[in-house]
């Protein structure tokens, strides 16, 4: 069901039930008006009856003049058949009374208002006992009459409304479309863009309901053409990157099959399976930076860092053992947990790869690499030269490799590292050794998380 109909419909059955609660208190209200002053009537006719009774009128024992026919000149538009008027003495003998065949009950003990049936019609009747006890007057009225009076001013209140119901919905109707119009054109304008369109979209004319939305799809926008653009970046580096080892095998390849002697072959053999090496660990670093890039953020767990340690560890021992370098990790003193973190497992195990894998390479022969984790850090360090100014300002841009390198790579170690610590709040630091030798990556807690 769409919001315009949705919205009709709770204002077709609200308005109604909200209107007939209404109108109940409205009738209410005008039946306790009306009452009041009829009785209000009634007590001043009684008293009025009471103060013009004298001895001599009650020794006649003469009734009322006659009541007026209704409809004639004489009662004009007075319902008189409505009211009625009674007088008894102190033995209870009827000594005046207005209508014939309608008797007022004589109530020699009442006093004030009383509702009681006279020949099967409610009537409401005001006893008034004189101050002496020689006489009481009833003065009463039919109670048709008040509820006569309250319907037909419900009637007259309820009447027109339910004549201009049909124009009152049909403006509801048009109200909650003109209303629902911002929605309609947002929808329309969002179905004619195309997908490669993700300019923001304007707020200055949305309505202040609109307006929270608007901001959040101008935000996924920005997202997605963020992602979109590292994405772009990534392929464009890809295909850059890639073209220059796919040639270098193709022709060491070619040197391959045109080699003569066992020797000249063996080199080259040697040299296409050092590319193929060299190739496949672009590929791989390529996946594991697409994949951090992504934008899926996994399932963080309480990282249990011995696994990391070793996984990471054991996959650069046999690059540490054809350069016989010594690979070490000191651990916090006993009772201190090490680096508390949510994490990724796998993540931070590529994390300490890649730190592991590039100080392997880039240490002299025969030196070590010593992986320490402390309680609130972690630190990998070689004993190579220091970098130098330039090389740490360009440290982490992609496929970057400082000139002079032996060692084959490929230049993203260091983006996918940057990568993976943004995602756990970690940042990532070079620098040297505190004597001021050696290289050193250092991961700490950011500001936002420290």
């Amino acid at each position: 069901m769409s919001l315009q109909r949705r919205l009709l419909l709770y204002l077709l059955v609200c308005a109604p039930l909200v209107w007939g609660v209404a109108l109940f208190f409205s009738v209410s209200r005008a039946r306790h008006e009306v009452n009041e002053l009829f009785d209000a009537q009634l007590i001043r006719f009684a008293r009025q009856v009471q103060v013009t009774l004298s001895p001599g009128l009650l020794s006649k024992a003469a009734p009322l003049p006659p009541t007026p026919n209704e409809g004639t000149a004489e009662a004009g538009d007075a319902d008189v058949r409505d009211l009625a008027i009674a007088v008894w003495d102190r033995s209870g003998q009827l000594t005046l009374s207005d209508r014939e065949g309608v008797q007022l009950p004589y109530k020699p003990d009442r006093s004030g208002f009383l509702n009681e049936n006279v020949g099967g019609i409610p009537w409401r009747i005001y006893y008034l006992q004189s101050f002496d006890g020689r006489w009481l007057v009833a003065s009463g009225q039919r109670a048709y009459e008040r509820d006569e009076l309250v319907y037909g001013i419900t009637v007259t209140q309820v009447v027109p409304w339910l004549l201009v119901l049909p124009v009152l919905l049909a403006v509801m109707a048009w109200a909650v479309r003109r209303a629902l119009l911002p929605m309609a054109e947002l929808t329309h304008e969002l179905q004619a863009r195309p997908a490669s369109d993700l300019q923001p979209i304007a707020e200055d004319r949305a309505p202040a309901e609109l307006k929270p939305l608007l901001g959040a799809m101008n935000g996924l926008f920005a997202r997605i053409e963020e992602l979109l653009v590292r994405e772009r970046r990534f392929t464009a580096d890809a295909a850059h990157e890639l073209r220059t080892p796919l040639a270098v095998l193709r022709a060491q390849w070619d040197v391959v099959r045109r080699s003569s002697s066992p020797v000249d072959r063996a080199a080259a053999e040697e040299k296409l399976g050092a590319g193929l090496d060299r190739m496949g660990r672009l590929v791989t670093q390529m996946l594991a930076l697409s994949r951090v890039e992504s934008g899926t953020i996994p399932a963080f767990d309480e990282v249990r860092w011995i696994p990391v340690v070793e996984q990471a560890m054991s996959d650069c021992l046999a690059l540490a053992e054809r350069r016989r370098i010594d690979l070490g990790c000191e651990w916090p003193p006993s009772g201190q947990h090490p680096m508390p973190l949510m994490g990724d497992e796998n993540l931070l195990t590529v994390l300490l790869r890649n730190l592991l894998d590039n100080a392997v390479r880039y240490a002299p022969e025969g030196t070590a690499v010593t992986l320490r984790i402390s309680l609130d850090e972690i630190e990998v360090s070689n004993q190579g030269p220091p970098l130098t100014a330039e090389q740490l300002a360009r440290l982490g841009e992609r496929f970057y490799r400082p000139d002079g390198q032996q060692e084959g790579g490929s230049g993203l170690g260091v983006s996918i590292v940057r990568r993976i610590a943004q995602l756990h709040g970690l940042e990532l630091r070079f620098g040297t050794l505190a004597d001021g030798s050696g290289v050193s990556a250092l991961l700490r807690f950011d500001t936002a998380h420290r």
